[in-house]
């Protein structure tokens, strides 16, 4: 999901979970820059939607990680999400 304030997305865990349970999932993000920020910790759901300042046309990617008692996992693939812009006019 993406719109002009919002970018939303889900994910399911990766196929170990080292043996212990998932406590949460941080997720960080990147505007194209190579800077990854990271935007959330202690997420309890495989969902998450962001109220980052968005800049329409820019490609944000996401990462996520879960967290249990041993600490956090490596990072997820990274999702690219296009945020919205309003469609050029038809030719």
């Amino acid at each position: 999901m993406t719109s002009n304030f919002l970018i939303g997305f889900n994910w399911e865990d990766g196929a170990s979970l080292g043996g212990s349970p998932i406590i949460n999932y941080q997720i960080s993000y990147d505007q194209g820059n190579n800077n990854w920020i990271v935007l959330a910790t202690g997420v309890t759901t495989k969902t998450y939607t962001t109220t980052i300042p968005l800049v329409a046309g820019i490609t944000y990617s996401f990462y996520v990680q879960s967290r249990n008692v041993v600490g956090l996992s490596i990072y997820s693939q990274t999702i690219a999400i296009l945020a919205a812009r309003i469609p050029d006019a038809p030719v």
